[in-house]
């Protein structure tokens, strides 16, 4: 579903060193006020922007390769908790999920889903695509209404929730869309309205302004 993401961060610096030097990710482009970052099929921007922002996004991997990417991700950065543990099963989903943080404390996942399997050592040539990535507005209705007209549903058959955490997509991609004041799970961080925009793989562009407003392309 995700072809491309662009975020937008007030710390574009250390964004381009974690990712680059500390994850070891692939940088197709970058200029003073950007850097693209290669996730698998898709690509993640972070864009130089003056507002605090932040955001949560996760990324598939095999399923057979968890333990070995929690390693990989213990060499370079400390797992977040929830309860005292540094990971979760996802039963609705059939995948098995850490979390960590950036630089600027945006909520990474990595999601392994055990349908799929890649015999071989984790290594960023693992990471399948973006699989989940949030908006956060407080038009939660209204913004959910828009994106499931251009045939983004909302998982399960169920109506959108404005006061609650939405999925909308199917398979193993899916839009979070969700209220300001939530807390992210495996975090302390609280959700807030940040711009995003969204090209998905047929063409479509989704962006949300910084006041939470949706534009669709």
């Amino acid at each position: 579903m995700f072809r491309a993401v662009k975020l937008y961060t007030d710390k574009l610096k250390q964004l381009k060193g974690f990712y680059g030097n500390v994850l070891g990710l692939t940088i197709l482009e970058s200029g003073d006020e950007f850097f693209k970052l290669s996730i698998g099929t898709s690509t993640l921007t972070f864009q130089e922007s003056s507002h605090n922002t932040a955001y949560h996004f996760a990324i598939n991997i095999p399923g057979n390769q968890f333990t070995l990417a929690k390693h990989w991700a213990k060499e370079r950065v400390t797992l977040n908790r929830e309860d005292a543990v540094d990971e979760i099963y996802y039963s609705r989903f059939n995948a098995d999920a850490f979390y960590f943080e950036d630089p600027a404390g945006n909520i990474i996942e990595l999601i392994a889903r055990r349908h799929v399997d890649k015999w071989s050592d984790f290594s960023i040539d693992s990471l399948i695509n973006l699989s989940e990535v949030s908006i956060t507005t407080p038009f939660v209705q209204e913004v959910g209404e828009q994106i499931q007209a251009i045939g983004v549903h909302v998982s399960g058959h169920v109506d959108i929730d404005p006061k609650e955490l939405n999925f909308l997509g199917s398979k193993d991609t899916f839009i979070l869309l969700v209220p300001p004041n939530r807390r992210w799970y495996f975090s302390k961080k609280i959700s807030i309205t940040s711009p995003i925009e969204i090209e998905l793989t047929d063409g479509q562009t989704i962006s949300i302004s910084e006041d939470g407003k949706i534009n669709i392309i």
